[in-house]
């Protein structure tokens, strides 16, 4: 384990070299500056962190707040205090354990804020790529600018402005095509497969690549092709001494400045919700799932930043890009972190000379491509697809972003998203079905888990379009929270709206201290007017349309134990059933009905159709007034199985095995099985059998069907007098479908 450590630290290091001095280029900072924090991130951080895989450094997420800052407070000195302040902030949201406010930040915004920066820095790095130097001399930015005075004439530009100075100055031929050829290289590096998973890290491959162009275009001579303006500009230290004689401080005066407080602020929240966002996609990429935990990192990460404002470094995050690097070289504990850090310690300390061989134009391809992956057009049109509820936000957030800056814009984006949010809470914020009940159509109108005062306004535009002398059940089973102002507003719509609009309002579900009781008013059980208004035809009607709730798993919501109170007085059921003992399903549940509407009557195979049965069917018509008669065969029947085998005389089968009044199952299905079933059947496969079998159990419910009309006289009767209907169906137990 500490190999893989060591040598996952080492292709970390390898890595996050160009970066460290690419960002602290982009931020406008002294490159040192860079180096710092990546040193800071890989020790102090990798001490203190409890995640095993995430490293910590610069961001490219935070060049644009950097670069604004410095410009804004007006030095670099005054920039490290308001950094001290966001560390001291950070370590203060650890503490009250605010790890999960990364969940309220909705996506959409924080997709928005990573494009903005992508596009931020492909605008600010393009000038670098192509080697564009001003009217001045100068090039577009001077990176080695240590100077209070040198920043002040250095302010932060809106990229747009950057961007337009392309038109005017020069371009140095030699630094355009390393720059671009950079770009070429770290593009296909990331399309070749094999290259892309070797160790070796494509931003290295590019700075080896940049110094070696360099030196073969006569750099660093003065004389040579290339400007040495052009070139990383890092303080070369002799020894430890004079290493820590280069670093900046802060300023302590700028702590009666306001700004300082304000980006400070603004560093820790960014900051915290980066490290946030790339720990949680570290942790996902781990191959041992290891959770790290949020809080200590926040700590972790302002204890980073302390120690960077302090020494003069940049402020620090958990980093994708190294942490992801870390884990496909085998790294497991955060002993590669830390390793990483002191092997750029190191580096600056004792091999500084060779980092100014380093052109800038390939620094500023490294973070032109970073740019362009955060702000990728695959990204675009994924959003686009979602709607314009996730598009809108994004894209607002992008261009309030670039327009103004990092704070505002996320401020714009996130009101953006709240106005959406509230917008769309006000069409969809319950959920609404309109259900046909035995007593007509109900509005069910179900209640989120938490209804907030936001939710106000859409449920009374709900009840209030309910047409007049509609009924409505307001289902708050399950609510666990009920904001007083939506209480009110149902018992004013209870008391005072319903009545006035002869709207009947069903209450179900509510807590007994929201002074709410259940009240249940529409009917959803068959009662003595119901049946008597209903017709042969209406209750068949009514037994698909439940079959079809039942398949589809939505069924009508019932409340049995009123029921159980309202039918015990008595029942007056819709239809007697006559189905198989063995069909599995009781038929209430196959009908989507409710207690007391069918009377069933069950038997083994539907077979035994005596005088016994015939009552039953008698007296569920002609005294409980049942309106429909129906004989339900199913699929898959054991009974029937047993006795189409003993039927057919199939080997093996016993009759009296089954039972001493078993034969006379036997006798009853005789007539509904074809004499070439009974030739063949002990000759067919199982499934074959079967299939039979399902075939008899179709023709022994028609055929019942014959003998109820033969042998009773009152069923007959009824039926030619259209007072009740006989039917036969057949239940697949496989589909639920009858």
């Amino acid at each position: 384990m500490l190999l893989r450590d060591l040598i996952a630290g080492s292709v970390v290091f390898l890595v996050a070299l160009p970066l460290c001095l690419g960002i602290a280029l982009a931020s406008n900072a002294p490159l040192i500056s860079g180096l710092l924090a990546g040193i800071i991130g890989g020790v102090v951080v990798g001490l203190l962190s409890g995640s095993h895989t995430s490293v910590t450094g610069p961001a490219a997420g935070l060049t644009a707040i950097v670069a604004s800052q410095i410009a804004e407070l007006g030095s670099f000195e005054a920039f490290l205090v308001a950094l001290v302040i966001g560390g001291l902030l950070q370590i203060g949201l650890g503490l009250a354990k605010a790890g999960f406010i990364a969940a309220f930040f909705p996506s959409s915004v924080i997709k928005g804020l990573l494009a903005a920066i992508g596009l931020i820095l492909v605008l600010k790095q393009l000038p670098y790529v192509l080697g564009h130097i001003r009217d001045s001399g100068q090039p577009s930015i001077d990176p080695a600018a240590t100077t209070d005075s040198a920043l002040r004439a250095n302010p932060h530009e809106h990229p747009l402005v950057a961007l337009g100075d392309l038109w005017s100055g020069s371009y140095h031929s030699g630094a355009m095509v390393i720059g671009l050829a950079s770009v070429v290289i770290l593009v296909m590096w990331d399309r070749t497969a094999w290259l892309k998973r070797s160790l070796l890290p494509a931003p290295l491959v590019v700075v080896v690549f940049g110094i070696l162009g360099a030196i073969g275009l006569g750099l660093p001579s003065d004389g040579g092709e290339f400007s040495s303006e052009l070139l990383v500009q890092v303080p070369v230290a002799g020894n430890l001494g004079e290493f820590w004689g280069l670093l900046r401080f802060p300023e302590w005066s700028f702590l009666w400045l306001p700004a300082v407080y304000l980006s400070g602020l603004t560093i820790a929240l960014v900051a915290s919700l980066e490290t946030l966002l790339n720990l949680e996609a570290v942790d996902n990429i781990d191959p041992r799932q290891r959770v790290s935990p949020p809080n200590q990192e926040l700590i972790a990460q302002g204890a980073g930043n302390l120690v960077a404002g302090l020494l003069g470094g940049l402020p620090v995050t958990s980093v994708i890009v190294r942490s992801s690097v870390n884990l496909n070289a085998g790294g497991e504990t955060r002993l590669s972190a830390i390793f990483h850090g002191l092997l750029l310690f190191g580096f600056v300390v004792y091999l500084p000379v060779y980092l100014n061989l380093i052109p800038l134009s390939c620094l500023a391809a490294i973070l032109m491509v970073t740019g362009f992956k955060l702000a990728s057009p695959r990204l675009l049109i994924q959003l686009y697809k979602q709607g314009r509820f996730v598009f809108l936000p994004f894209a607002i957030t992008v261009v309030a972003i670039v327009l103004t800056d990092l704070l505002i814009g996320i401020l714009i984006g996130l009101g953006m998203s709240l106005m959406f949010i509230l917008a769309s809470n006000y069409r969809r914020p319950i959920h609404r079905i309109v259900e046909q009940h035995l007593g007509g159509q109900v509005q069910h109108i179900e209640l989120a888990n938490q209804v907030s005062f936001l939710n106000r306004a859409a449920l009374e535009k709900a009840l209030r379009e309910t047409p007049r002398g509609a009924h409505i059940l307001l289902d708050a089973r399950q609510s666990d929270y009920i904001d007083p102002d939506v209480l009110s507003l149902i018992q004013e719509f209870r008391h005072k709206t319903a009545p006035a609009l002869g709207i009947q309002l069903s209450l179900r579900g509510f807590k007994d201290h929201y002074q709410l009781q259940d009240d249940i008013r529409y009917v959803d059980y068959t009662t003595r007017e119901l049946q008597h208004r209903l017709t042969p035809s209406q209750v068949l009607r009514l037994l698909v349309e439940g079959n079809q709730r039942f398949r589809s798993g939505q069924p009508l919501p019932r409340d049995l134990r009123r029921q159980v109170g309202a039918t015990a007085q008595g029942q007056y059921p819709m239809a007697v059933i006559l189905s198989c003992m063995d069909a599995r399903t009781p038929v209430e549940l196959l009908f989507d009905m409710g207690l007391g509407d069918l009377l069933n009557i069950r038997l083994a195979g539907n077979a035994m159709l005596g005088p016994r049965t015939l009552a039953s069917v008698e007296f569920g018509c002609a005294v409980a007034g049942a309106k429909l008669v129906v004989v339900l065969g199913h699929t898959g029947s054991t009974v029937l199985r047993a006795a189409v085998a003993a039927a057919c005389n199939a080997p093996n089968v016993l009759p009296e095995a089954y039972g001493e009044h078993f034969p006379h199952i036997v006798q009853q299905l005789s007539g509904a099985i074809d004499p070439d079933t009974i030739a063949t059947f002990a000759s067919l496969t199982e499934r074959e059998q079967q299939q039979r079998v399902d075939q008899v159990a179709r023709s022994h419910a028609l055929r019942t069907v014959e003998q109820i009309l033969l042998q009773s006289a009152t069923v007959r009767s009824l039926l030619e007098r259209g007072q009740i209907g006989l039917v036969a169906a057949m239940y697949d137990i496989q589909h639920g479908q009858i």
